[in-house]
């Protein structure tokens, strides 16, 4: 058997990841052999089982009995950059596939909605619920509504590792989505890091363009220490995770009719959405086009690393259920979570 190290090994586990990462639920080595045909990959059903035993020992893939495999947080993190060469740009399609998986209808409250996935370890998650509170009591959020899943359950595509809490916000994507689904083309432009004053939004600070980069922007700024939404909740001033999108000026009106349905359904995070040919935050937009600053969905997250405690995020890591989803108040008591 080939050995599980050198370029052409690497190739076949990073191959397996991607097909991984591209189903909602667990994988055997046939549909797995079938999917990297697809791809131009000969292995056999043999084959495959000795690469994902390669992918087990390094943490990158988690047997779940006769149901297959899932990849882990680690797995995710390797595949990101095992194939960031060749994904430049790659957040931005995701916006746009995530985008077009939103279902939500905010005047019914059914559908699938986007999120982002933040594993904690179940001890310090109690403390790190106290951090969030303050981003969310604040508004310094998509929405005070999310999701928990104590280890072995899922949220999106992601498996809660043992020993650990996860917990999904709400994507600011639902947003793209909802318009989307109403004819309104959005044009996402950036994450950025975005400066508040006298409790007002002032300035972008930091800007990574969603077309040059194959990692998400957030993740990259809570990673970076670069936000202070803590002290945004406590005084007004500070940093917190935004992005700016820009749709046709001729859609304001009923964009704003769409936010106002959102808003009504529990799901907010628009900061700013600015008339037409304005800049916004400072940041130019082009000619019949108006600017829309979102607020970043894991601005709670970042709260929590603020505070000292480790938190691991998968940014746009799919879609759930709007039923599953709670307001975050629900979750202080200590109650535990569920278990899927």
């Amino acid at each position: 058997m080939t050995s599980g190290n050198g370029p052409d090994a690497e190739r076949k586990v990073v191959a397996i990841l991607k097909v991984l990462s591209e189903s909602s639920v667990p994988l055997g080595s046939i549909t797995i052999a079938r999917e990297l045909e697809r791809h131009g990959i000969h292995l056999s059903e043999r084959g495959v089982r000795y690469y994902l035993k390669v992918a087990d020992e390094r943490g990158y893939t988690r047997p779940l009995g006769r149901g297959g495999r899932m990849l882990t947080p680690a797995g995710i993190e390797e595949l990101k950059m095992a194939l960031a060469p060749e994904q430049v740009g790659f957040i931005q399609e995701k916006l746009e596939s995530l985008s077009f998986q939103t279902t939500f209808d905010p005047v019914k409250r059914t559908g699938q909605v986007p999120i982002n996935t933040s594993l904690i370890d179940k001890e310090c998650f109690p403390e790190a619920l106290s951090a969030m509170a303050e981003a969310f009591r604040a508004g310094l959020c998509t929405s005070q509504l999310v999701a928990v899943a104590g280890e072995g359950g899922k949220l999106g595509s992601v498996v809660v590792p043992p020993g650990q809490v996860g917990l999904a916000t709400v994507c600011s994507v639902v947003i793209n989505g909802v318009l989307l689904k109403a004819g309104i083309p959005v044009v996402p432009r950036f994450g950025g890091v975005l400066e508040v004053r006298r409790s007002r939004p002032d300035r972008f600070v930091a800007i990574i363009n969603y077309a040059g980069t194959s990692l998400d922007p957030s993740e990259q700024y809570i990673r970076a220490r670069m936000t202070s939404v803590l002290e945004v909740a406590r005084r007004g001033e500070g940093k917190i995770l935004a992005n700016f999108r820009e749709l046709p000026a001729l859609s304001r009106a009923a964009a704003a009719e769409r936010i106002a349905a959102l808003e009504e359904a529990g799901i907010g995070g628009v900061h700013a959405l600015g008339n037409t040919s304005e800049p916004v935050c400072r940041i130019p937009v082009g000619v019949d086009r108006v600017g829309l600053v979102l607020l970043g969905g894991l601005n709670p997250v970042a709260a929590v690393a603020e505070a000292g405690i480790e938190v691991e995020n998968v940014s746009e890591s799919g879609v759930i259920d709007f039923g599953r989803l709670v307001p975050y108040h629900e979750l202080l008591p200590g109650r535990p979570p569920a278990p899927g």
